[in-house]
């Protein structure tokens, strides 16, 4: 079994100790950018929808849809930071995790086109009745400010934790991927996702189950 497999039985074992039949179980995923989240969830919810299970059983919702637009962080004067904390809609996010929280109507939600750098209303539903649902963000752990107010709502919590220096790297490749020269990459992971990298993994509180390092499948 590699890690990355160890990893998700990990949180699979997670999920089944605190199901709530009959009501949505929501479990909370976090970690710094590039940790590998969306990865995990991804994995997760592909093996729940498995093993002769209803192809329904699971969804992921991202938290990177509740980015602000550009123009609001251009009149804030935050487009320099996007990724930080303050340039997430904390309050509609909450609004959607309560939602999902009561389970008794679908649940639409906005997904983010990181290609063309916005956010895509209404493009992703959660079912009504669903009864497994990922969450993952780099802030549904946070301590502070409206972020705080996440964690009583999931039934359990995960927290992906590699070192800064796998951050970095994996963060500088992302760049790289997007068209960023090597310059502009190195700009762009040092001067504001290496930081948000150190408020998530020093301002959040314990999770149910921490991954310390994570490699990919």
């Amino acid at each position: 079994m590699t890690g990355f497999d160890s990893h998700v039985t990990a949180v699979l074992g997670l999920i089944e100790s605190v199901r709530r039949p009959g009501l949505p179980t929501l479990i909370a995923v976090a970690g710094p950018p590039g940790s590998g989240k969306s990865t995990l969830g991804e994995r997760v919810v592909g093996d729940l929808n498995g093993r002769n299970q209803p192809s329904d059983r699971a969804r992921l919702v991202p938290m990177d849809g509740f980015h602000l637009e550009n123009s609001v962080l251009d009149a804030r004067g935050l487009r320099a930071v996007k990724g930080a904390p303050e340039t997430f809609d904390v309050e509609e996010f909450l609004a959607l995790v309560r939602a999902l929280r009561q389970g008794e109507a679908d649940v639409w939600y906005p997904l983010f086109d990181r290609a063309h750098d916005r956010t895509i209303p209404r493009a992703g539903c959660v079912p009504k009745g669903t009864p497994i649902i990922i969450v993952e963000g780099n802030y549904l752990l946070l301590r502070s400010g409206g972020w705080a107010e996440l964690k009583p709502l999931f039934d359990a919590t995960v927290m992906i934790a590699p070192s800064m220096q796998t951050l970095e790297n994996r963060l500088i490749d992302r760049w790289l991927q997007h068209g960023l020269p090597l310059d502009g990459a190195l700009r762009r992971v040092r001067g504001n996702d290496v930081l948000n990298a150190a408020k998530v993994m020093g301002d959040s509180f314990e999770a149910d189950l921490e991954l310390r390092e994570f490699g990919g499948p």
